[in-house]
């Protein structure tokens, strides 16, 4: 290490002196450069998207639970400032990446996004920086992709730069877990980068918690998304068996959380949503091929949660068969809720937009409501949707409705509006249920 000694930039971590690079300013990246620059270290925050950048440095926020208000204060700090320019990151002591992670058409990992933010990094890494990268991803990333493309300009990591994984843990919109509150999983790519990537995160986050390799840290984040995703698997093939035998699954789960031990309640929908559940358990059944191993469970419940959407809409057409005597074809159908979670301003790989498909595949005229989108925005599975405004939310509007489907359960829609002025609602959220509202013409799903 020829810049500064361990001891010193460890030093520099520890008396909030240090100043940190944020590369991705989106649902994961944002909320870390506020969490960073409220410790009193400076952030500077990267991106590629102009747009952004200009919104941040003007003291404003695109995510709902980030308010202008904080970015503002924190503006006027001079702790946080947010640049397109790549060539600062020699500014940074330490650089962390918060890219997407997402999956082909095959299921299979995109590392595109980590890929090309590394090689930006390469121009500008100097010595004596640490650099954490914080996408979820497959046991192997960051030592097998990341360390051989820094090297790629000549230092070499443990000895010129440091590496780790320390995998984000987000739970957006949920006021009790903020960074500051959630302990850090932190693995490095050798013991130094190990010290000095938990005396940053020390800290940030609750505290750091130490792992002995990266490939762990890895393989950490991809088991709390699994625990999730197979779960919700159960409880989705639960709701389908139990709705065979006339039993309410929402009444079935409240009543088993009583049992203050060996239970952990989990709930049906219409799909998963989000960057991480949807898409992290195919990264590690990927990564299990390359060792001729076949993760049959983890497989069987991406089956299971992937085909919600559809049972959803099967559901709404037979409703609507038994209750209007026609198909679909013609229907006027609202999706109240776009979300992929509710009073969350964000759409990513939401199931809504996969039963919006489906339900225009079958004829039917597909309108939507959320509170929080105007309009929906683009995304890689649904661009034709792009544009699309929400229908206002009034008595007249959702009279003229022939069914509607609560596909996210946002606080802030009105359920009883809903129910005195449809004909026709499946609920797929209990949301009616939950709030007490008794009605023939909800229908859960």
């Amino acid at each position: 290490m020829t810049s500064i000694s361990l001891d010193t930039l460890a030093a520099r971590f520890r008396t909030h002196q240090a100043r940190i690079g944020i590369i991705g300013l989106g649902y994961v990246g944002l909320p870390l450069a506020c969490a960073i620059a409220e410790r009193g270290f400076t952030a500077l925050g990267f991106d590629i998207d102009p747009a952004k950048i200009g919104v941040l440095n003007a003291g404003g926020s695109y995510i709902r639970h980030i308010s202008a208000d904080v970015i503002a204060t924190l503006r006027r700090s001079g702790r946080f400032e947010a640049t397109a320019d790549f060539a600062r990151l020699a500014e940074a002591d330490a650089i962390v990446l918060c890219v997407p992670t997402p999956l082909t058409r095959q299921r299979e990992p995109d590392l595109t996004y980590v890929v090309r933010t590394t090689e930006s990094i390469v121009p500008h890494l100097r010595p004596g920086q640490l650099v954490v990268l914080e996408s979820t991803t497959y046991p192997g990333t960051t030592r097998e992709v990341m360390r051989p493309l820094l090297e790629r300009g000549g230092l070499r990591s443990g000895r010129d730069f440091f590496l780790a994984y320390s995998p984000e843990r987000e739970d957006p919109g949920n006021p009790q877990f903020g960074i500051r509150a959630i302990p850090k999983v932190v693995g490095g790519d050798g013991p130094d980068a190990l010290r000095l990537a938990c005396a940053l995160y020390e800290e940030i986050s609750a505290s750091a918690v130490p792992v002995s390799s990266v490939d762990v840290a890895e393989a950490v984040k991809l088991t709390e998304n699994i625990f999730r995703a197979v779960n919700i698997a159960l409880v989705n093939e639960l709701k389908i068996v139990y709705e065979a035998m006339g039993i309410d699954i929402w009444e079935v789960i409240e009543a088993a959380k009583t049992k203050p031990f060996g239970y952990m309640p989990f709930y049906p929908g219409p799909g998963l949503g989000g960057h991480c559940i949807p898409i992290d358990p195919f990264y590690l059944t990927w990564k299990a091929r390359e060792f001729e191993l076949s993760a049959r469970f983890i497989e069987l419940a991406g089956e299971v949660n992937t085909a919600m959407p559809g049972r959803v809409v099967d559901k709404t057409m037979a409703a609507f068969n038994e209750r209007c005597g026609r198909a679909l074809k013609g229907a006027r159908v609202l999706i109240v809720g776009v979300a992929y979670k509710k009073n969350v301003d964000d759409i990513r790989e939401s199931p809504a937009l996969k039963i919006m498909e489906l339900l225009e595949k079958r004829g039917a005229l597909v309108d939507f409501h959320d509170p929080l989108f105007p309009k929906l925005p683009a995304t890689r599975e649904h661009p034709s949707f792009a544009g699309r405004g929400s229908t206002p939310f009034t008595a007249d509007a959702l009279a003229a409705i022939d069914a509607a489907i609560v596909c996210t359960d946002h606080d802030a829609i009105d359920y009883r509006l809903l129910v005195e002025n449809c004909a026709l609602i499946v609920d797929t959220r209990n949301a009616f249920g939950s709030r007490g509202i008794v009605s023939d013409r909800v229908v859960k799903a």
